[in-house]
């Protein structure tokens, strides 16, 4: 083999390893179905089956969904909201003091009656980062602290903690996840079934992954064309979909897979 059919075989094998990384199973193509417009849909946005929530840096808006009407703003204080998670009845919110030095990480709890915003976990001066994600599955918080910068990216990690916030394991992203995010990091993230969901900055991408068996760095499954450009997600209940944002337009974006398909 001479050397330039070497260099074509290997970049035939990386081009072939990245078109494996977008392949369009089921599990992996989502259309918008629906927006919401919202001047607070820069952060993230979450849903339940009567209303939106459409999240910025400092405030949450709730929304019904017949009517798309703005029907109350949370009070209390935030100087960084990140996304939502909906757990009993409750809006969870990751908070950081990003881009203050040194950064600290707060878990907030909208009371979504009140309206009323306050602290639910306090990390302090989090070792990993600053928060962007926050989810309660399997009687456990698995929580993504970022981490920002070309250089220092690849510390951005996902963190299990058991009910008592003890430490329990710590996966970091892997390279394919790392390098398509720019200087940026993860903004965003689900379970979807036994599989993570992750989202970057502005990209219409989502990072399909899952726990590795053995190994600390999570196992890259497909990356996911989707109509949000990035930022927080959340699982919509009234669809079985996805609800993001459009940070650009400030909207609150719907979507499905196709063919539709509700995590178990």
């Amino acid at each position: 083999m001479t050397q330039m059919q070497s260099g074509a075989l290997i970049l035939s094998i990386v081009l072939s390893s990245h078109a494996a990384l977008f392949a369009k199973d089921t599990d992996c193509a989502w259309k918008q179905t629906a927006v919401l417009n919202a001047p607070e849909a820069f952060q993230a946005a979450a849903a339940d089956n009567r209303h939106v929530y459409a999240i910025t840096n400092r405030t949450i808006a709730k929304y019904d969904r017949a009517t798309q009407r703005l029907v109350a703003r949370s009070e209390g204080d935030a100087h960084h909201l990140n996304s939502g998670f909906l757990h009993e009845g409750k809006l969870y919110c990751a908070h950081s003091s990003y881009p203050l030095k040194p950064e600290s990480s707060i878990i907030k709890v909208l009371d979504l009656k009140t309206m009323q915003l306050s602290d639910f976990h306090d990390f302090g001066h989090s070792v990993h980062g600053s928060l962007t994600v926050a989810l309660f599955k399997d009687n456990a918080w698995w929580c993504v602290f970022a981490v920002y910068g070309k250089e220092e990216n690849a510390r951005t990690a996902l963190v299990k903690f058991d009910q008592a916030w003890n430490e329990k394991q710590v996966w970091t992203f892997p390279e394919s996840v790392v390098s398509d995010l720019g200087s940026s990091s993860i903004s965003g993230g689900i379970w979807w079934d036994d599989k993570f969901l992750a989202t970057g900055h502005d990209k219409k991408v989502l990072y399909r992954l899952k726990l590795p068996q053995t190994g600390t760095v999570l196992e890259h499954l497909a990356t996911c064309e989707t109509p949000f450009p990035g930022q927080g997600i959340a699982i919509d209940p009234e669809t079985g979909g996805l609800v993001g944002i459009n940070r650009k337009n400030r909207q609150v974006v719907f979507a499905e897979t196709v063919p539709s398909k509700k995590p178990q």
